[in-house]
Formats: structure tokens, C-alpha cells, sequence
């Protein structure tokens, strides 16, 4: 990644790298509680030093990162509580989501995207029952975001959005060193869209909270 290419602006590389380290934290190739300074990811990405500030900046404002006074960044160190605060989060706003979904519909022009969610929801179920993790992750964020943009509120997607990136930064170190993790993994995606579809209201609630009441299950175990 250069900052010397024609028509790349500021705002591109700052999203450029945001993007760039967001995956690597979630590959777990930066671990919770690696530290760096902006030096580095400037060095590293041969880049200068101001959109690698605002990419961590931006990163530490929706809660990947955190600033370690005098000594840069370091990846943020998430606990099981966390991780539970973070389920009620999500439970909440999913609550809000298929509510809406079931009682008003999806909002216009949405069938095509739809069609996208199934097809996130095969990959995700595939990915899953394979065990490959980061697979996995890069699909089933997709498939929350595109489901979640059924409602037509971007504000809703971008929450929701935070908190699965928040939860997978938490849940892959310790995927990472289970010896099955594929059977920590949940696998509905298409299930869930399935009712979605039929505006089956209960079997939407049913499948949400086996989804909340599995991350609860497996966070116990930790």
C-alpha cells in the first residue's frame, strides 16, 4: 500500500489501513495486547504518518484498539464479561431488528438483497461446519450486515456491525487454540433467514436466542 498512487486520497488510506489492520486483528495475527506505535504501520505500509493516526484513531473509537499513553496503540484486551455485555448488546438490537422485519416487512427494493443474505448464510454454514475461522468471519459479518440493511436504517447496521467485530475479536484467540472449533461455531444463518422470509415470528425468536444462549453456553466454558 503506497501513498504515492494517482487519485488516492488521504481519507482512502486512512480507510485503506483501518480496514487492513481491522483484518488482521480478527485473523488473529495481531493478538489482544499487541502494541504499536504509528511509526511502524506508517514503516510498514509505506505510508506517512497522518492517515495511519486517523486509521487508529478510528479503530480505537469503535473499540478494536486502545491508546497506551506515550507508547502508541495496543489491540484491546476484551474479557468474558465483556464478552457477555456484548451479547446483551446484540441481543437487544437483534430483538428491535426482527421485530421490525416481521411486523413491517423489508424495506423497499430489498429482494435482491435478499438473495445476497441466502447466499452469505450457505458460505457462513459451510465455513462453520469446515471449521475455517477466518473464512467464517469475513462471511458472517457480511451476512449480519446485509441482513440487518434489511430494515432500510443504516444506524442499526453500523451498531450492529460494531458489536459482531467487537464479539470476534474477543471470541478468536480462543477459537484459535480449541481443538475442535468448529463445534463452538454457530451454524443457522440459514435457518434464520429462512423464517425471516416466511415473517415467522416465533421461529425467529426461537433461533435468535439459541443464537444468544450458544455464545452465552460457550463463554462459560472459558
Amino acid at each position: 500500500m503506497s501513498g504515492s498512487g494517482g487519485g488516492v486520497t488521504r481519507n482512502t488510506l486512512r480507510q485503506q489501513i483501518a480496514d487492513a489492520l481491522r483484518d488482521e486483528v480478527l485473523a488473529g495475527r495481531l493478538p489482544p495486547g499487541t502494541e504499536f506505535t504509528v511509526k511502524q504501520i506508517a514503516e510498514q505500509y509505506e505510508v506517512s504518518a497522518t492517515p495511519v493516526r486517523e486509521a487508529l484513531v478510528d479503530l480505537s473509537a469503535q473499540g478494536l484498539l486502545e491508546s497506551v499513553q506515550h507508547r502508541g496503540f495496543r489491540v484491546r484486551v476484551y474479557t468474558v464479561d465483556d464478552f457477555r455485555g456484548m451479547i446483551e448488546a446484540r441481543m437487544l438490537i437483534l430483538d428491535g431488528i426482527f421485530r421490525r422485519l416481521v411486523e413491517c416487512g423489508t424495506a423497499p427494493g430489498s429482494a435482491e438483497l435478499l438473495v445476497s443474505v441466502r447466499r452469505r448464510a450457505e458460505e457462513a454454514r459451510r465455513a462453520a461446519h469446515s471449521g475455517s475461522l477466518e473464512v467464517l468471519i469475513g462471511y458472517d459479518l457480511r451476512f449480519w450486515r446485509e441482513l440487518s440493511g434489511l430494515v432500510g436504517n443504516t444506524y442499526i447496521t453500523e451498531f450492529l456491525h460494531r458489536i459482531r467485530v467487537q464479539c470476534w475479536v474477543f471470541s478468536v484467540p480462543h477459537l484459535q487454540r480449541a481443538p475442535q472449533p468448529a463445534a463452538a461455531l454457530w451454524d443457522k444463518h440459514g435457518e434464520l433467514v429462512d423464517a425471516v422470509t416466511r415473517a415467522d415470528a416465533e421461529a425467529v425468536r426461537s433461533i435468535v436466542r439459541g443464537y444468544n444462549q450458544h455464545g452465552l453456553d460457550w463463554a462459560a466454558t472459558l
